[in-house]
């Protein structure tokens, strides 16, 4: 039996797109035959995120990752995301010539931009040096994959995603029932980079409905009466929303996918979105979504949309074809040794110098 070791910084309590999609990918890797082992944040001690307190931070995770590591023996090691765990991990395997793949789940520069004056280029280089040693960095997209490409990102693998139809589709409900139509529906984290207020600022007719926590919350309550801000829901019961629904508004201009869109048209909502990474990649059809740089007149054309479109479009997106995807991205720890470095620009130069003389890297990393 083949085992896959998978290091990740987001995990179960939080609520996201890339927990769900570890999830659903482990627990096929697992009917597949796999041996996984997750090395995650309530594994160690932790601190809260500053600005961010339901995330936790790992601290000084490495001596426990290597004992783990040596532990389990793993045939193949993922990297799923570049916080504290991350970090360890990947410098755990390079000092020690192991492959190693990993994902590239979030836009962290525009993320981080949004909230400090930090500029795009320096956060590039962060995320270009993290993943520079990576056998191959999975992405969910191939505007995505041009992008990074563009950026100098090496040995770039799509890993698609999915939804479960048995879980997401139409049904009478009992929810929602007293709001006036239509109901124009979010779904995630309530935070500046999400970049909510252009979907609640707008001039609508019916209501708006956000469904999801994060740090602007209070402020966005404050600042919009009228919305309906409903908090986390889950299961069943969060099922039960996007089927009372009528149209899903996606205002992000950062996320690298957005697993909401493809719970939304399998629950039979057409999506209005902006003509960026994520939507632009799922919303191959404008029967089922429309993209535009108004976002308004997005979500006035989807009110002509029909719902049996969108139910069927999302039947194409499966757990089991991003599972398999995964599978064949990964590459054995002791295939060869890893390469040398990418080769700088002007930017990176910059920015190396800046880190160097902070005493977060050295010239033997």
């Amino acid at each position: 039996m083949k085992k896959i070791l998978i290091i990740t910084d987001a995990w179960d309590p939080q609520v996201n797109g890339v927990v769900v999609t570890l999830i659903k990918t482990i627990d096929y890797l697992r009917s597949y035959g796999y041996e996984v082992k997750i090395i995650e944040p309530s594994q160690f001690k932790t601190i809260p995120c500053p600005t961010y307190p339901e995330i936790r931070l790992p601290i000084l995770p490495k001596s426990k990752i290597k004992k783990i590591f040596s532990s389990f023996d793993p045939d193949y090691m993922h990297i799923a995301t570049e916080g504290p765990l991350g970090l360890a991990a990947r410098n755990f395997a390079k000092k020690s010539n192991f492959n190693f793949t990993t994902s590239y789940h979030t836009k962290f520069p525009e993320y981080i931009s949004a909230r400090f004056p930090i500029p795009l280029d320096f956060g590039y280089y962060l995320l270009r040096w993290f993943h520079k040693y990576s056998s191959a960095v999975m992405v969910s997209n191939k505007t995505l994959e041009k992008e990074l490409h563009a950026r100098k990102f090496k040995n770039l693998k799509l890993w698609n995603r999915g939804v479960d139809t048995s879980y997401f589709y139409p049904r009478p409900t009992n929810v929602m029932t007293d709001l006036k139509k239509p109901i124009h529906l979010y779904v995630g984290r309530v935070s500046i980079e999400k970049n909510l207020e252009d979907f609640l600022s707008l001039g609508l007719i019916g209501s708006k409905v956000v469904i999801g926590d994060g740090p602007d919350l209070k402020k966005l309550k404050n600042k919009f009466p009228n919305v309906y801000f409903l908090g986390y829901k889950f299961g069943e019961e969060l099922a039960e929303y996007y089927a009372a629904s009528d149209i899903f508004v996606f205002p992000s201009k950062s996320d690298t996918f957005g697993l909401v869109i493809l719970e939304a048209l399998a629950s039979g909502l057409p999506v209005a979105a902006y003509p960026v990474t994520g939507p632009k990649d799922i919303l191959t059809s404008e029967k089922v979504g429309f993209l535009s740089g108004d976002l308004k007149q997005s979500i006035e054309y989807a009110y002509k949309l029909k719902k049996d479109d969108a139910v069927e479009f999302a039947k194409d997106f499966t757990w089991e074809n991003c599972s398999k995807k995964f599978a064949k991205n990964l590459v054995p720890i002791y295939f060869n040794k890893i390469e040398g470095e990418i080769p700088y620009g002007s930017s990176d130069i910059l920015s190396k110098r800046f880190l160097r003389g902070l005493g977060l890297i050295n010239d033997k990393f």
